[in-house]
């Protein structure tokens, strides 16, 4: 499991370990982390051309050492130093090794550029003049020392003007940056150098294949259809029937025992799954919502009415009201749209702030969110938050949702917790939809008949 932690976590379990260790010896882990990341993307190290950009923090200090490993291996490495404090001994390290340091404009195009401009304690955006280095810099790979200089660390918002990574190297821990959109998507692809910390319990979680296996239901030698969860389904309209079908393709993949059916859309239910269940009958859980259309407000009453867990998606969710005091066991299932509706907010607000308002409206509905997007949320009440970040860009198509919701339901009538359903329901939509894709464009329909592969794949 990948697990994020804030800045003020991250700063105390590194003083713990300083006490512990040769003075220098964290910074020379992290160097070392970060010029074999360097070397990587370069390929062949040798010869090739190093630009740091150096702030006046830790992070710059990191950027001067990983520097000085790179030149003495035959890199070539220049620093622009671009804040009047300067970490000494780095600095001296990499001259020592053939370093240079030059001038904004005095500096040779790089193959790669370091980040080192700002740490973790940093405040959002960045000064007009380092900007303006970066401006000039377009186009060159970059690896940024922790985290992209200029995003906020501890919420994943952007303020002003940041660095757009391609690799991450980060010491210790993932931070909250680094699973939380938009600064999530600055950030690239993010490898983690383990430094020994003795951290708390994470404020983020990301779900691995190894979790989403231990959390996954599984039938016993005794079980039938009955005992292992039926799952109901209200979605589809005369408006949008295949909603209906795309959210029953899901629920029928086999992990619950039984779909029902209620709904305008039975007829083309019955004729792509013939399995599926056209009746009344108890569930264990309901998935309302998908395409409801003008059906969804009853469809919703009526599945509220069963008492059961329930997935709560699409139409259904502007009907459903606020419940701050007792939880119905629901998971919400908004897209960034939706939820700003449903906190009367603006949908830009949402973007910017995905974590602090998915954590808003757990807390306002008492109900587990889900909060879909390129890396979907999913925020307990309590204030736990789960980030999936399994997906593939081509998963935005017309009616994902309405399988998500569906998948999500089928493990709900499983007998997962909300949390857990959500979450591992979330992670298997967008390992279904890579394998689905395979590099390509994809359908709905594609990810829903991808889902008992990827489960096989996870627990063979």
């Amino acid at each position: 499991m990948r697990r994020a932690h804030t800045v003020e976590q991250v700063r105390r379990a590194e003083g713990e370990l300083v006490g512990r260790l040769p003075e220098g010896a964290l910074m020379q882990r992290a160097a070392h982390g970060l010029a074999t990341a360097v070397a990587d993307l370069l390929g062949a190290s040798y010869g090739a051309r190093v630009l740091l950009l150096v702030g006046g923090g830790d992070n710059g200090g990191d950027a001067l050492y990983a520097g000085a490993v790179l030149a003495r291996r035959g890199t070539s490495v220049q620093a622009v130093l671009l804040s009047e404090r300067t970490h000494e001994a780095g600095l001296d390290a990499l001259r020592r090794a053939g370093g240079r340091v030059v001038a904004p404009d005095g500096a040779r195009r790089p193959d790669v550029v370091v980040d080192g401009i700002v740490g973790i304690g940093g405040r959002p955006g960045l000064r007009p003049e380092v900007a303006q280095v970066l401006a000039g810099l377009a186009g060159v790979p970059v690896v940024a020392v922790d985290v992209p200089s200029g995003v906020d660390v501890d919420t994943g918002r952007l303020a002003g003007a940041h660095v757009r990574a391609d690799v991450t190297v980060t010491f210790g821990t993932h931070k909250v940056a680094h699973l939380v959109d938009p600064a999530a998507e600055a950030a690239g692809v993010v490898h983690l150098v383990d430094l020994g910390l003795d951290l708390p319990e994470p404020v983020i979680e990301a779900l691995q294949a190894e979790d989403v296996a231990a959390l996954l239901p599984r039938p016993g030698p005794f079980d039938h259809k009955y005992t292992r969860g039926v799952v109901g389904v209200r979605a589809g309209s005369a408006a949008y029937p295949g909603a209906a079908v795309l959210c029953t393709s899901a629920a029928v993949s086999g992990l619950a025992g039984m779909v029902r059916y209620l709904g305008s859309a039975a007829d083309a239910v019955r004729a792509r799954h013939p399995e599926v269940v056209v009746s009344e009958g108890r569930v264990q859980a309901w998935v309302v919502g998908s395409g409801g259309d003008a059906d969804a407000e009853q469809a919703l009453a009526d599945a509220l009415a069963d008492g059961v867990p329930a997935v709560v998606d699409a139409d259904a969710l502007a009907h459903l009201a606020p419940h701050p005091d007792a939880s119905r066991g629901l998971v919400l299932t908004p897209h960034a749209g939706e939820l700003a509706r449903m906190l009367d907010v603006e949908r830009e607000e949402v973007e910017s702030d995905q974590l602090g308002w998915a954590r808003r409206a757990a807390a306002a509905y008492d109900e587990v969110v889900l909060l879909k997007g390129r890396h979907t949320l999913v925020a307990h009440p309590d204030g736990r938050v789960r980030a999936t970040t399994s997906g593939v860009p081509w998963l935005a198509v017309a009616g994902a949702g309405d399988v998500l919701a569906g998948l999500v339901g089928s493990l709900l009538a499983a007998g997962l917790e909300p949390y857990d359903a959500a979450s591992v329901g979330s992670w298997l939509h967008g390992a279904a939809a890579a394998l689905a894709a395979d590099g390509g464009p994809l359908q709905a329909s594609g990810v829903a008949d991808a889902i008992p592969a990827t489960v096989r794949r996870l627990l063979g």
